[in-house]
């Protein structure tokens, strides 16, 4: 029953990240042929962004190790946009010679973070990214930039939303098109949420450009969601079966799951352009492939009844 809600938006971009955040904490390596039908499914589904795979070296995540060999599978995919996301320039290089268009960065909001990911300071990985946005941006290619642990690190602790502001806007300075807030443990409740959207507002970072990424570790996501949007985001990322976690932070579980997402805007009277039985039937197949059933709830309770 679609019952709408003030002051929220009419329409939603989903950044799905399944088969790229969803399928990199994996374990078992899952073929290149699976990946390239669940990105084709995910797209006949309706979703209109699709994160594609990872341009890092294999020995830091071997279950996207063949980035090379995938994305070519994806030519046909359509009108949807297919970001990768690229460490440096080396990644950069990478992706752009396969004809990648969008394409993303992903930084940290804490030191310690930033260590274990990207075994640099916050400030040199800033470094490291200005010039590959840089040159992405001289070849019109479309640049996003993650900021994780933007609520609270394992190993620090909550962290200070002033924190959190100065490398948002530090990535937005160097020339990202858009930030994608991550709360990489699911520590986040709506209060904090809102008020980090706040802050970067007064520092210039306009809220169109923002989207929201969480993890439901505490059952959170969708309220944090929700909270995102009355403050007027409409881009929010989630990933198909709620897969995912991060290799480098134990304690993060799965990402907010697309079909619980786009149950709550169509209830919403929200437009996603997702076919959610579609959607969830692309789910199914894909537990049926690894060998479990998906964490979703929309998932469980729409496939058996």
């Amino acid at each position: 029953m679609t019952v709408p809600a003030q002051d929220l938006p009419p329409r939603v971009r989903i950044h799905e990240v399944g088969a790229r955040d969803g399928l990199q904490n994996e374990k078992a390596v899952v073929p290149t042929e699976v990946k390239a039908e669940f990105i084709h499914r995910l797209a006949a589904s309706g979703l209109s962004t699709i994160e594609a795979t990872s341009f890092v070296h294999p020995k830091w995540v071997p279950q996207l190790a063949d980035a090379e060999d995938l994305f070519p599978r994806l030519a046909d995919i359509g009108e949807a946009a297919l970001p990768v996301l690229v460490p440096n320039e080396r990644g950069l290089d990478r992706a752009l010679a396969l004809g990648a268009r969008r394409i993303a960065v992903f930084g940290s909001a804490t030191e310690t973070f930033a260590a274990r990911n990207l075994n640099r300071t916050v400030d040199e990985s800033l470094a490291m990214f200005e010039p590959v946005v840089a040159r992405a941006k001289a070849d019109k290619v479309h640049v996003r930039g993650y900021l994780s642990m933007c609520f609270g690190d394992p190993w620090e602790g909550p962290v200070p939303v002033h924190q959190v502001v100065r490398v948002a806007k530090a990535l937005m300075d160097l020339g990202c098109d858009e930030l994608s807030l991550g709360d990489t443990i699911g520590v986040a409740t709506p209060g904090h949420v809102q008020d980090l959207l706040s802050e970067l507002n007064e520092e210039g970072v306009r809220t169109d450009t923002i989207g929201v990424h969480f993890h439901d570790t505490y059952g959170q996501a969708l309220s944090n969601t929700l909270a995102a949007l009355q403050h007027g985001v409409t881009t929010v990322d989630a990933s198909a079966g709620g897969l995912g976690g991060c290799p480098y932070a134990k304690s993060a579980t799965g990402n907010l799951a697309t079909e619980d997402l786009v149950w709550m805007l169509d209830g919403l009277g929200i437009e996603t352009g997702v076919d959610l039985d579609a959607l969830t039937a692309t789910s199914v197949w894909l537990a049926e492939q690894l060998g479990r059933p998906s964490p979703s709830r929309t998932v469980r309770a729409l496939s058996v009844r």
